[in-house]
C-alpha cells in the first residue's frame, strides 16, 4: 500500500476491531457477514466505513456505540454481506465491438441462426452484424459465407462466434474489403480458404478479422459511452464491484475519463493492454510506459499476452492435434519471443496475464515464469503476480507445475458449463477426444494443490452475472438446468470456494490482497450484499435469488429500492 493511502494503527477490543479514532461515514448491518478473513472467531453483523476505508468490525451492539451525529445506517436485516466481488476477466470496451447486432447465444440449430439473421437482415443498418453464434448450433454444416448470403439480403454481413477468436462474414463483406484469398499475418492468423484458394468467409483470431472489421462503420464516441455506461451500472447490479479487464485502448482511457467525470464509473477496472506477435523491444517499452496511468477507479496495471487461440476453432496448442489435424501452432510463431516479451516485463517488476488453452499453451507459459527465476531480482519476482488465463485441458503434471512456480490461474467455470457436454458432443469435446476433455477445466485440482484460483466470465464469451457462474462452479453444469449431466464433477469446487474465487482470491490474483479482498479493518470498503447467503443456500437456488446492493469506496452504487 502506497505511504499515503497507509490506514491508521489497529487497535482491538472483545468484539470489536477499529480503527482509533473513528467518525464512520457509514455503517452497514447485516445478519450475516463473510469477512473472508479467518482472524475473526466472533460472528460478525457490522462494518463501518470512514474514508473509503474499513473503520470498524464488530456487532449491531459495536455499532450503536460508533455511530456519530451524519453517520449514514444501512441496514440489510437478513441478507449476507461479503467482500465485493470481483470478475477476474472481462472485456467491457472490447466487448462493445463483440455485441453488436442480434444477440445468436441462444441459438441451438441453424434454423434458429437462420430465422434470427433474417430478422436482423429486415432492419436499415447498413451492415448485418450478430454475436455469440456457438458452432454447435451448425451441426454437421461447415461455417461458410453462403450461410450468411441466404439470409442477408444483399448486405455485407459479419457474425462473431462466440468464441471471440473468430467470425464468420458473407461474399459481400469479402467483397467490400477486397478480401480474395490468403494472407499472411505475423500472428496464428487466418483467411480460411477453400482448396481452390477462395474464402470461405470463415475468419480466425484478430489480425484476419480485422481485414472486415476495419471497413465497418464505427459508432460515435458519445453512442459507446452510453452503452459503457449502461453496461456498466447492469456489471453494479449483478453485484461487480469490479473487474480485471484483459484488454486496454487509448480509446479506453478516453471513455473511462469520461465516465469518471460524469460519475458513472460504479465499479473498480484494473486493465492490461495486448502484447502481440511481431513486437519488439520498442513496442514493449511503450507498454511498459502506460503502467500505472488511469483515475480513480481506474488502472492500467498489467500486460496481456496470448499463446494459443481456441480449441473450437482450431488454434489452440495441443501437444497433439485435435480431431481435424489441427491446433497444433502457437500464437506467436517464434515462441521464444513471446518468452523474451515475459521477461522484459517481469525484469520490471510488471504483471502479465497469458492467455493459454492447450496443454503445450501452458506448459510454455510455465516454462517462461519459471525461468524468470535465473533472470530477475528475487524480491522483484517475489512481489510480482503473473497469471494463466482460461487453462482448458491440462494432465496432471502441468497442474503440479503451477504451486512451484507461485502462478495464479483465472478460469471461467461457464466456459465449461455453457459451452461442452458431459456426453462429449460438443464441438470442443469432439475436436480434443475423450482424454482431453475429461481434463476439463480443473479447477478443484488447482485449488486442492495451493495455487491461487481467479474467477471470472470473460464477458462478452459468457455472461458477466456472478451468481450463475459461482453456482456453476459448484455444480459443472448449467444453474437451472438440474436435468444436464454435471461435466468432470471431480472437478467442482465447494461455496467457499466459489466465493474466494470472486474476492480473496480475485484480490490475490491482481496482487492487492493487502488492500482488498476481505472484510479487514484498513482494506478498501467495497461489499456485494446479497438476499441469500452464498455458502449456505443450494447453488441452483442461489444462482435465481438478488443482489441487494453493492458498495465501492464506502459509497452505495447500487441498492434495491425495498432497502433504500
Amino acid at each position: 500500500m502506497p505511504a499515503d493511502c497507509a490506514p491508521p494503527a489497529l487497535t482491538s477490543s472483545p468484539g470489536l476491531e477499529a480503527l482509533k479514532p473513528m467518525t464512520p461515514d457509514l455503517i452497514v448491518l447485516a445478519d450475516t457477514i463473510h469477512t473472508l478473513d479467518n482472524r475473526h472467531a466472533e460472528p460478525i453483523q457490522a462494518v463501518a466505513v470512514s474514508g473509503g476505508l474499513i473503520a470498524a468490525v464488530g456487532s449491531r451492539q459495536d455499532a450503536q456505540a460508533w455511530r456519530q451525529a451524519g453517520t449514514r445506517m444501512v441496514d440489510l436485516g437478513s441478507a449476507t454481506l461479503t467482500p465485493g466481488l470481483v470478475d477476474c476477466h472481462i472485456h467491457p470496451v472490447f466487448g462493445l465491438d463483440l455485441t453488436i447486432g442480434v444477440d445468436l447465444s441462444g441459438a441451438s440449430t441453424l434454423n434458429e441462426v437462420r430465422s434470427l439473421l433474417l430478422t436482423e437482415a429486415s432492419h436499415d443498418d447498413g451492415w448485418l452484424r450478430g454475436w455469440g453464434l456457438n458452432p454447435n448450433a451448425f451441426g454437421t454444416v461447415p461455417l461458410h459465407r453462403s450461410v450468411l448470403d441466404d439470409v442477408s439480403n444483399g448486405k455485407p454481413a459479419m457474425i462473431r462466434l462466440f468464441d471471440g477468436h473468430s467470425a464468420l462474414v458473407n461474399s459481400r463483406a469479402l467483397e467490400v474489403a477486397g478480401v480474395h484469398g490468403r494472407y499472411q499475418f505475423d500472428q496464428a492468423s487466418e483467411v480460411v480458404c477453400d482448396a481452390d484458394g477462395r474464402p470461405t468467409g470463415f475468419l480466425v483470431e484478430a489480425a484476419a478479422m480485422e481485414l472486415i472489421q476495419s471497413h465497418i462503420p464505427r459508432e460515435t464516441f458519445e453512442e459507446r459511452k452510453s452503452r459503457l455506461a449502461a453496461l456498466l451500472r447492469d456489471f453494479a447490479r449483478a453485484g461487480l464491484t469490479g473487474g480485471h479487464v484483459m484488454d486496454h485502448s487509448e480509446e479506453s482511457s478516453a471513455l473511462f475519463q469520461a465516465l469518471e467525470a460524469d460519475g458513472e464509473l460504479p465499479l473498480r477496472l484494473r486493465t492490461a493492454p495486448w502484447c502481440m506477435p511481431g513486437s519488439d523491444e520498442n513496442d514493449w517499452k511503450s507498454l511498459a510506459r502506460t503502467l500505472g496511468k488511469g483515475g480513480r477507479r481506474w488502472s492500467i496495471e498489467a500486460i496481456k499476452l496470448f499463446v494459443d487461440g481456441t480449441v473450437d476453432n482450431g488454434t489452440a496448442w495441443l501437444y497433439e492435434p485435435d480431431l481435424y489435424g489441427q491446433s497444433t501452432a502457437p500464437f506467436w510463431p517464434r515462441p521464444e519471443e513471446y518468452s523474451a516479451a515475459v521477461r522484459y516485463f517481469a525484469s520490471r517488476g510488471i504483471p502479465t496475464a497469458t492467455h493459454a488453452i492447450g496443454d503445450a499453451g501452458v506448459e510454455h507459459v510455465l516454462d517462461a515464469l519459471e525461468s524468470l527465476a535465473t533472470v530477475v531480482p528475487a524480491d522483484v519476482l517475489r512481489r510480482t503476480v503473473h497469471r494463466i488465463e482460461h487453462i482448458e485441458t491440462v494432465p496432471d503434471e502441468l497442474v503440479a507445475r503451477f504451486k512451484g512456480t507461485g502462478v495464479v490461474a483465472s478460469m471461467q467455470p461457464t466456459h465449461c458449463t455453457h459451452y461442452s457436454l458431459a456426453d462429449h458432443s460438443d464441438n470442443w469435446s469432439m475436436r480434443l477426444g475423450n482424454e482431453r476433455a475429461d481434463r476439463a477445466w480443473r479447477c478443484r485440482d488447482l485449488r486442492e494443490a495451493g495455487v491461487t484460483l481467479g474467477i471470472g466470465s470473460d464477458w462478452p464469451i459468457a455472461p458477466y452475472e456472478p451468481l450463475p457462474i459461482m453456482a456453476d462452479a459448484q455444480l459443472r453444469r448449467r444453474s437451472g438446468v438440474p436435468e444436464q449431466e454435471p461435466i468432470a464433477p471431480s472437478q467442482a469446487l465447494t461455496a467457499l470456494q466459489a466465493l474466494e474465487g470472486y474476492t480473496s482470491h480475485a484480490a490475490k490474483a491482481a496482487g492487492l490482497w493487502e488492500v482488498s479482498g476481505s472484510i479487514t479493518v484498513g482494506k478498501r470498503a467495497d461489499f456485494t450484499a446479497f438476499e441469500l447467503d452464498p455458502l449456505t443456500t443450494a447453488p441452483d437456488e442461489f444462482a435465481a435469488s438478488n443482489v441487494l446492493g453493492t458498495i465501492v469506496d464506502g459509497e452505495l452504487q447500487f441498492l434495491l429500492e425495498r432497502l433504500a
